[in-house]
């Protein structure tokens, strides 16, 4: 068959599939007016239809059930009106582009190969036997993904099926129109991947379903063991893949596990804003995003303000001539290691009989029970319980003291007083309830004193509210107190100096945020969440092994996935192997590893320059591009004058350009210093989202997120010159996709001696 002939008979098919697309798409448009019409009619006659009785008991058991069936109806409609409008933006991206993928499969015991074309979503005919396109999550869509033509084996919920695959497609199609198709191999083909890749940044990450490679599909597909461990090298898929993994995910377990049930963390609210679309672009619901900092700031509330990790790490990059300095840097290795873990619980232990701290329980300034009195209860509790029930015990006992005392406050002058200052309202209210009494019993006399008495137990037991809230949620421990005495046992006087003077104003450093909750919770007892059964951790390089420990008990029910780049370390904490540490916590069967190094992202030329700062295997895809260039300039004044006029050349090619600055200082000052001559956005720790623009950003920031082209701002030895910073710079030049320029003044950073020549161009 002629390629010409090919071609036509496959753009007949695409032709046939959107035309299918476009019936059913009207058929459903028809369907949501009625089911829409329903529920409107449903919630203007609800009370029309309902029986309203409560003069019995069993009318109003009808009433009731009456109610329910209503609602019960309501409820049906509103779900089906969801699912045809969630079908309905299905139907409207497969008459785009119905399928990326084919293969001719023959199964064993077969004479007859089937056509199996794979799409984002699946398209079945009206009796649902005929599949014009198969999800791309489908068992058998797995083959795609897995081989190429000659022997295949899919798995399904009855056991493998083997076969062969006699062809192997792919397709781009938009607009319902064929623009590229070819045969490929066992890897999707490069004319394909070049296609996606050469495209420019977007402010949203895209799906990859279409682009997804052998490795990647196993990531995606492993629904086995507890913990799933990725370490990808920069640009490698692997957050592409783990979001891929969630949609799967979601399908596989379609009939158990919904999109609530699955939390993200990530590493700032920026990337938030950029996978945000990858999901519903795929039909699911968005699961649950946040970062470790914003749960740590609910967690300790608002009496104190939390310091969160680019704090951190602005003075890790900034401050090295405080004197202090090593010392801070050494107290968060030590915080972040599983073994303060168990110094804290050795600590904990000896709490059993000693050395709890407590608050009074004060009212009015006075107190009413001192903290050697909390003290002396509780360990007097049996000491065979746990720390969690001894407290539950001596909760008990104080509410039974404060009813004691409450019900003497009653006579004291204060009540009187705040009698005084009740509205009318509350007046009124009590005289008709005393009234009340008169009527239901003629022979019992109420005047004034009853009334009095309603009085003092209503302001007495208002002002009571707060202190029993506070005895319930075991406020009467000071926690702080402890956590401070912890540090004075366990460390040395300059390794908790900072963080004692910080706690004392009521500041909370980043490195005790965990160890603090993690006490907190051995003490209390731990908040845990059951509901979750996936957690995914995204730049988890960046995680101590306390931090993965304290994740690991907080959602005690979920298989965690965890993805991560050991050359992307730049934290203080990263000489640490986060990734060792968290397998130290499951048993080996329980542990699922992949390595990814093969990169994506960036032209081989930027990939080739980057990998040599910091020495590492990654193999780049062959995606041909400009070498990266070197500009010196000879002072800071022209270093920014090079600067506006390469960012000005670049942006008439490229939708997004980035300035990375090391530091947020240095970024609000360039940003100060570059908005009369460019157009610049200045993207900050909250910043949530940006447009195709020029941005100028912090190095540890552009985390995660990718450019079309990335200029290093002021790559000097003055400023990238430390051994520890090497991962840092290799971080912020794996951020450009397509060009990578560095600036830097009088000489480039020693970091990059052993990159050749060879590998970039040297301009002034």
């Amino acid at each position: 068959m002629s390629r010409h002939t090919e071609w036509q008979e496959e753009q007949q098919r695409v032709d046939l599939v959107v035309q299918e697309v476009k019936k059913r798409e009207d058929e459903l448009q028809g369907k949501l007016g009625e089911v829409k019409a329903d529920v409107l009619d449903i919630r203007k006659k609800f009370w029309d239809d309902v029986t309203v009785n409560f003069d019995t008991a069993d009318d109003a058991a009808e009433t009731h059930a009456s109610i329910k069936q209503q609602a019960e109806l309501m409820s049906e409609r509103e779900r089906s009106h969801q699912h045809d409008i969630k079908q309905l933006k299905s139907l409207h991206k497969l008459k785009e582009s119905p399928y990326f993928g084919r293969i001719d499969f023959l199964e064993e015991g077969e004479t007859e190969a089937e056509s199996v074309y794979i799409g984002t979503s699946s398209f079945v005919d009206k009796n649902g036997v005929d599949f014009y396109v198969y999800d791309w999550r489908a068992p058998i869509s797995s083959l795609y993904y897995d081989y190429g033509p000659g022997p295949g084996t899919y798995e399904t919920p009855i056991g493998p099926i083997s076969g062969d695959i006699e062809i192997k497609k792919q397709y781009i199609i938009r607009k319902g129109q064929i623009e590229h198709m070819f045969n490929t191999g066992i890897t999707i083909g490069d004319e394909m991947l070049q296609e996606v890749l050469g495209r420019q940044s977007d402010s949203q990450m895209k799906n990859i379903v279409a682009t997804i490679q052998k490795e990647q599909n196993q990531i995606i597909r492993n629904d086995r063991g507890k913990l799933l461990i990725v370490q990808g090298v920069a640009g490698s898929g692997k957050t592409s893949a783990a979001l891929q993994r969630v949609a799967y995910l979601l399908y596989r377990f379609r009939k158990t596990l919904e999109a609530d049930q699955v939390v993200l963390f990530s590493p700032n609210p920026l990337f938030n804003s950029y996978t945000s679309t990858v999901l519903p672009e795929l039909g699911e619901e968005n699961m649950q995003q946040t970062t470790f900092q914003s749960y740590l700031e609910y967690r300790l509330g608002d009496s104190w303000t939390l310091e969160d990790p680019f704090n951190q790490m602005e003075y890790v990059l900034s401050a090295n001539a405080d004197q202090e300095y090593e010392g801070k840097i050494e107290s968060i290795k030590v915080k972040s290691s599983l073994e303060y873990m168990q110094l804290m619980d050795r600590f904990i232990q000896s709490l059993e009989k000693e050395g709890l701290m407590f608050c009074d329980l004060k009212l009015n300034g006075e107190t009413l029970i001192s903290s050697e009195q909390i003290k002396s209860y509780f360990y007097q509790v049996d000491q065979t319980l746990s720390i969690p029930n001894r407290f539950q015990m001596t909760v008990d006992f104080l509410l039974k003291e404060v009813r004691g005392i409450e019900l003497q406050e009653r006579d004291k002058e204060w009540v009187e007083q705040e009698i005084e200052l009740l509205d009318n309202e509350v007046l009124l209210k009590v005289h008709h309830k005393v009234e009340k009494e008169k009527k239901k019993d003629s022979d019992s006399f109420y005047e004034y004193e009853r009334e009095q008495e309603i009085l003092r137990a209503l302001v007495v037991k208002r002002r009571f509210k707060k202190i029993k809230e506070n005895i319930k949620e075991l406020r009467f421990i000071d926690v702080p107190a402890i956590y401070l005495q912890l540090l004075k046992k366990t460390l040395p006087v300059e390794l908790c100096h900072q963080s004692i003077t910080k706690m004392k104003q009521s500041i909370f450093p980043y490195e005790d945020a965990t160890p603090f909750l993690y006490l907190k919770g051995k003490l209390e007892g731990f908040q845990v969440n059951t509901r979750i059964r996936h957690v995914f951790i995204d730049e988890a390089q960046d995680y101590s092994p306390f931090q993965f420990a304290f994740i690991k008990n907080m959602f005690p029910r979920a298989k965690l996935t965890v993805l991560g780049d050991k050359n992307q370390s730049i934290y203080a904490h990263s000489k640490i192997s986060s990734f060792s540490a968290l397998e130290s916590l499951y048993d080996k069967e329980e542990i699922e590893k992949y390595e990814l190094t093969q990169s994506y992202r960036s032209t081989k030329q930027i990939i080739d320059f980057a990998k040599r700062i910091i020495h590492a295997q990654i193999d780049p895809f062959n995606r041909e591009g400009e070498k990266p260039t070197c500009w010196k300039a000879d002072s800071y004044e022209h270093m920014n004058e090079l600067l506006i006029g390469r960012v000005r050349k670049l942006k008439e090619k490229y939708p997004t350009v980035a300035i990375i600055c090391k530091t947020a200082a240095e970024s609000e000052r360039l940003y100060k210093e570059m908005k009369e001559n460019l157009d610049v956005r200045l993207i900050k720790k909250n910043s949530t989202g940006y447009e195709s623009a020029v941005l100028i950003i912090p190095s540890y920031l552009a985390k995660g997120v990718e450019f079309d082209a990335v200029v290093v701002y002021n790559a000097s030895n003055s400023s990238y010159n430390k051994e520890t910073e090497r991962k840092l710079l290799y971080t912020v030049c794996t951020r450009a996709m397509h060009s990578l320029e560095l600036i830097y003044v009088k000489e480039k950073s020693g970091l990059m001696s052993d990159v050749s020549i060879e590998t970039y161009h040297h301009r002034k």
